[in-house]
This record gives structure tokens, sequence and C-alpha cells, in this order.
């Protein structure tokens, strides 16, 4: 054998503490001999040898029974993925020996990454995998089954090679966000096997109203999690070493509760985003909550308060302090330190985001066993947090505001994160940035509020467990190559390419139309900096084409003139749209894992082509409109009406595909998801906007958000204007319509 140490291949520079960039990490040597694991072991020694994985295997286990996570998962996947039955005994054959033994792999750190070490050792006699804990066993077990290949003949192999690895931070967490969507169980155990195969060990479970809250069952909405079902879901997460750690929005964030009228006296300042923090009710309600959900999460060893954007803290007219940046800060304290207290006797250790309007001279008053959920870029902020012993998750997000689909290339829109693109934000951050704090581990975000399906968040989700794992390696180019194989199988094809043309057309779909102020709403409470600042809700809109004018059909083109140049592009995109497509079925039989995830790409390859088509048509009917003028003029009244019925027709084809496509699109998302705003039992959701953040998920309580937007355009109305000044042309020239078909008279 020969030793590659996959250490930093750019060089890692320590400078007070901090890593700096000398070049980009090269390619892995796993990579450049055709395997991908993921995340990316630490220290490898690969052979020249490559081995057949196929044949006749069986398991020996020291002191493991057959019901052991790690040993059930190796069976199962092994016939999962690859048609290989491994067999317990002691036959003759390929054996693959388990066992758990503390302090085999010497690893660097504190003693909950020790933990979590293995060595995985491959040769022509067998496999060995050993962990220093059942953890850590479990771990090489994940590593072992990617670490597969096919020759040009097809034919799996495995390599000769010793690895020993272990992560770089302990906690490695998940954001799953429900704010505007409800799981089915089955898909969150599914969720639980993958962020297991990546390494994944805490979940925060952002429940908002899909809980059902015993104390107070009126938050949770129709058809919430019971408080068996959530532990059913905590339980299968155990087994396989992830924390489900519950995340209870509160005291912001709060329109799923203070919606409801049994609420409203506790809302702060009168809006139902923030409870009032100088009424003990407030109190009394959110650790009433949180007693649900710990009785609910029994094992658990954390509670994610949030403390997420808590704008108003103290504002409310109970409160006896005036409202200003001081008393802001202090009335947050409080309320940590209250939720501190509360936790901690009941043994949770408490995840908070540390953020506005949190004072920095403020931070010694925290309780400093407190997880900072987000380390953000305030140096003097950082070092304060450092001085004082809180530990830090280093916070990196796969969705901000985008649409459909994440930024996860470079783009012109979106946040600083989006536009650096996502998977080189989680790079850097985890890389660089984060070791300016005290990092514990890392929060990978991945936000509810545009509505995008989870399944568009695994790239990122892998990101933040890669680097997580092993910051700094290997490049995110390799990364996003290792993620496909080991997602979707050594049978997919060009899946860099379609994530990439998915986004195009996300970003397309999204900076396409036109931003009006809301009918909905025009105006929300205010934002960070105050009350009333920047608080115009709007909504995406196109026009209508005109409606020809009597007696002579003139109007005045609206895609031919000012929105022309949106027309061509979306005949450039609707040419993609359709390529693409194209390419997702050819992966649809391709792939050995995962085929529902290409199922819900394919819905949204199919929803941006027929948003593109819907422009392309939009200029069509204008197309009509015009030769229906035309033909006006020069007195050939039957052909003006034919256009006419033209442009019905192609108006009426456009709204049916659009009906068609969303109801392909909720049928798949339907599969892994209740539907959404569901009535259950007779119990009807309760759909009130929030007062103060502008979700484009949450402007309608199903899942037609996602065609608002057209749906805005009123094509409908638009042809009943139209078959209106079509019968009144057609009467007044003698041309004979029927009026439900539009068909013209056949000539006598």
């Amino acid at each position: 054998m020969y030793s590659i140490r996959l250490t930093f291949l750019f060089v890692l520079v320590l400078t007070f503490g901090r890593p700096s960039l000398s070049a980009e990490p090269l390619p892995t040597e796993l990579y450049l001999r055709g395997y991908s694991v993921v995340p990316t072991p630490r220290h490898v020694e690969i052979g020249e040898t490559d081995i057949s994985l196929e044949g006749s295997w069986t398991w020996r286990g020291d002191g493991l029974t057959p019901d052991h996570i790690a040993i059930r998962t190796l069976i199962s996947d092994m016939e999962g993925f690859y048609g290989i039955t491994v067999e317990a005994g002691s036959r003759p054959t390929k054996v693959i020996r388990l066992s758990v033994q503390s302090g085999t792999v010497k690893a660097e750190g504190e003693p909950g990454l020790v933990q979590q070490a293995y060595r995985l050792r491959i040769d022509s006699s067998g496999v060995e995998i050993t962990g220093n804990s059942d953890q850590g066993l479990y771990y090489g077990v994940q590593t072992f089954l990617q670490l597969v290949k096919r020759d040009p003949s097809g034919s799996l192999l495995i390599p000769e090679i010793e690895i020993q690895d272990w992560p770089s931070l302990q906690l490695r967490i998940l954001h799953w966000d429900t704010k505007h969507h409800h799981d089915r169980i089955e898909t969150l155990k599914r969720y639980l096997d993958w962020a297991a195969r990546f390494k994944v060990n805490g979940i925060s479970f952002e429940l908002e109203d899909k809980f059902e809250y015993p104390s107070n069952p009126i938050i949770g909405a129709p058809g919430a999690f019971t408080t068996e079902q959530l532990q059913e879901i905590v339980d299968y997460g155990l087994e396989r070493f992830i924390q489900v750690i519950p995340n209870v929005q509160a005291p912001a964030h709060m329109a799923y509760v203070l919606k409801h009228s049994q609420f409203a006296h506790l809302r702060a300042d009168g809006m139902n985003y923030q409870a009032c923090l100088c009424d003990e009710e407030s109190y009394n309600l959110i650790f009433s909550m949180y007693q649900d959900v710990i009785n609910a999460t029994q094992g658990v060893d954390y509670f994610h308060v949030s403390t997420d954007e808590v704008y108003y803290a103290g504002i409310c007219d109970k409160c006896e302090k005036p409202y200003n940046p001081e008393n802001r800060s202090l009335a947050w304290v409080e309320f940590v330190n209250r939720a501190h207290k509360f936790l901690s006797e009941r043994n949770r250790r408490m995840i908070l985001w540390v953020e506005y309007p949190l004072l920095t001279r403020h931070i010694p008053l925290l309780p400093p066993d407190v997880i900072n959920g987000v380390l953000g870029s305030d140096e003097s902020f950082i070092e304060a947090q450092n001085r004082h012993g809180i530990r830090q998750l280093a916070y990196t997000s796969m969705q901000g505001s985008e649409y459909l689909f994440p930024n996860y290339w470079s783009s012109e829109s979106g946040d600083f994160r989006s536009r650096q693109g996502r998977i080189k934000s989680t790079f850097n951050t985890l890389t660089y940035d984060a070791w300016k704090g005290r990092p514990i581990g890392t929060f990978g975000a991945a936000w509810d509020d545009s509505g995008l399906h989870n399944e568009t968040f695994w790239l990122g989700w892998a990101t933040v467990a890669q680097y997580g794992w092993t910051h700094g390696i290997p490049s995110v180019e390799q990364h996003t190559a290792d993620f496909m194989r080991v997602y979707y199988g050594l049978n997919a094809s060009g899946m860099v390419e379609i994530y990439q043309e998915l986004q195009q057309q996300a970003r397309f779909f999204q900076s396409s139309w036109d931003r009006v102020v809301s009918r909905v709403r025009d105006s929300g409470y205010g934002n960070s900096y105050g009350k009333g600042i920047g608080v115009i809700r709007r909504d995406e809109t196109l026009p209508q084409p005109a409606i020809p004018a009597l007696p002579g059909l003139d109007f005045v083109p609206v895609y031919d003139g000012k929105y022309a140049e949106l027309a061509e592009k979306a005949r450039v995109y609707a040419d993609r749209a359709q390529s693409l497509v194209h390419q997702i079925y050819d992966n649809l039989s391709r792939v050995e894992r995962n085929r529902y995830n290409l199922e819900v790409l394919l819905s949204l390859a199919l929803f941006t082509r027929q948003h593109d088509q819907t422009i392309i048509s939009l200029k069509e009917i204008e197309n009509h409109l015009s030769r229906a003028r035309e033909a006006a003029e020069s007195d050939r009244a039957r052909q003006a009406v034919s256009a006419l019925i033209a442009a019905y027709r192609e108006a009426n084809r456009t709204v049916e595909a659009r009906k068609q496509t969303f109801e392909t699109l909720e049928t798949i998302w339907e599969k892994s998801r209740y539907p959404k705003g569901q009535s259950v039992n007779g119990r009807e959701f309760v759909h009130i906007l929030d007062d103060v953040k502008d979700h484009w998920a949450d402007r309608r309580p199903d899942l037609s958000y996602m065609v608002a937007p057209q749906e805005s355009i009123d094509l409908e109305g638009w042809m009943a204007q139209l078959s209106e000044v079509l019968q009144s042309y057609a009467a007044e020239h003698g041309v004979e319509v029927d009026g439900i078909t539009l068909e013209l008279e056949p000539e006598e």
C-alpha cells in the first residue's frame, strides 16, 4: 500500500487560530481512483489493488448482536444498494468483521469527537470495521457502504485501503423547518436515514404548529403529530445516533400561536408576530409548550429555544421600563435566563440564536453553557462570547428567499450567501469563519419561508455534513460530484448539470415577475429597524394582454413592447426546460436510489417549463390580436374573428396547462407530505398572515401559492372580456360564431 494523507491539500496555515488559504484543494486520491465518500475521510492509506465486492459475504461481530444498528444497516444497505446478501456465520466466504474497541483510533480533540472515530481496513482477506464506540462503528459502516465503484464491465469494486477517521466538529446539525408543510412520518424516517449516512448527528426540528401541544391543543394544526408520533421519530433518530432536537419558535415568530383569538391578549403591541415579554402569562404559555415537547422527545439532550429575530423585546404597553436599545436587550436576556433555568432543571442543554437585540456588553449576563446557534460576523460580539465561555455552531444556510430551488452556485440575486453560491459559502464558513469563535458544531439551515420542497436541500445538507466532518477538503467541485454518486447511485448521469439548470430556471421564474403592492395585505408591522419600516408587501404578477377596442379592434401591445425582451428570454428558457425534462426522465430509469427526489426535480422542471411557455403564449396571444386588427382594418371581418378565436384558444390552452402542471406537482409533492393546510376530523386550518414576516409560502393556506403569480394574470377574466368583444364584433359584421365553443359557423 502507499500512503495518502487527506490533510489540507491546500495547506491550512494556523494564524491566531484561523486557517488561511494558499491554494485550491486538489482532488483526493480516493476520487482519482473513482471512489466517492461523503464526508471525505480524514486519514487514508490506499493500495494499488481493487477487490471485487460481489460474491458471498458473512459478518462477524465481536460481542455484537444481530439487532445492532450498525449490523442491521450493513445488511439492509448491502442488499438495497448492491443486491448483495450478507449473512451471519463462519462459512469460508468474504468476511466483514465488526467490533467496538475504545481507543482504537487515537483521535485528536474533545471526547465528543473521539467517540465518533472509526478504523476501516479492506484487503484480500476481508473487511474490518472498528469503532471507538457504537457510534464510531456505525460511521465506519456508512463509509464502507459508500466505498464502491463499477469497473468498465459493470462489476462492483472496493479498494484495498485503511482509513482512520473522526470529525472536525462534535455536532453536525441540520435544520428541518416545517412552517409551511407537514412531512409524513415515513418521510422523516427516510430523512434520518440519509442524514445518518452523511454522519449528521443532530436535527433542529422546527415544529411550529405540526405538534399537538396537549396543554394547548388549539396550537397544533389539524393532523399535527401526537406525542407518541414525535417520540417515535425521536427514537428512530437516536438509534442512528441523531438527536432530533425540538425547535420551538418563541417569543418571536409566534404567529402560529398568537393568530388564535385565545392568545390575542398576549400579542406585543397588538401584533401576532411576537409575545409580550412583560406578561407572565406569555412565559407560562411558552414554558407549557416546552414541557409538552420535552415529554415527546425523551432521550434528547438539547432544546433549541430559537430566540430568532426577537425584534421587539419589551415593547408592549404592559412593560414598565421605557422601550429603548438598553431595555430591549435586557428583556431579551431575562427571557433567555428564565428559559435556561426551566430547561436546565429538565436536563436539556439550551441552543439559541445569540443575536439582535442583545448588546455586546450584556453577553456576560448569559449562562455560559448555552450554545449559540448562529456564530455571526461581528468580531467584538464573538470575542465577548469566547471570553464568557459560550460555544457556537457555525451557521450556514441553504435557503433564504429563493423560490423553487436554492442558489447552490453564484447568482446575481439573493442574500450574500446566495450571491456567492451556497456551496462555496458553506465551504468558506466552515473552513475559515467558524474558527473566529469556539465552535462545537455546525448548523445547516434550510428555511421553509419560500416553500421549497425539502428534496431540493440535500446537496446543501450534505455540504454542511462534509465540511463539518473534514473542514477544508475536498474542493466544492469534488464534493458536488461525490454527492451525486453517493445520493443517486453509480448509474446517475449529468446530475450536476440538472441541478445547475434547475437553479437557472428557478431564477428566471423569480426574476420574470413584476412585483406590485399586495392585494391581500399591503403592509405589515415592521422589521428589525423598527415599526413601520420596510413593510410594504408585494405580490408577483404580469400584465394581461390588452383587450381590443371596438370598432376597429385596436390595442396597445404589451409583449411586443415593454416585455418583448422577457418574451425572447422565455423562448430560450423554454427550450432549455424541455431538454431538462428529458435529462431527468433519462435518470429516472438509471438511478439506483432516491428516485423520488428526481420526481420532485421533474415536477420543478415541468413547472418552470410551463411558466416559460406562459410568457411565450402571452406574446402569441398578442400576435393573434395583431392579425385580428390588421384584418379588421382591411374589412376582412371573418379573418378578424378567426384571429380573435385563436387568441382565446391560446389563452385557454395556457390556463389548462397551468392547472395540469400544478396537479402533477401537487400529486408528486404529497407523496412525501400531507396536503398543505389540510382539514382533519372536522378541524379547519386557521390561516392568518404574519404581521411582520412576509413569506411567499404563507400567501395562501394551501400549495396553490406556487401558481398564485400565474393566477394573478387572470387569463380567465381576460378570456371573458375578449369573448364579449368577439361576440359584439362578429354580430356587428354578420359573422356567425358559436358562443360556447367559439367556433366559426361553416361557410355555406
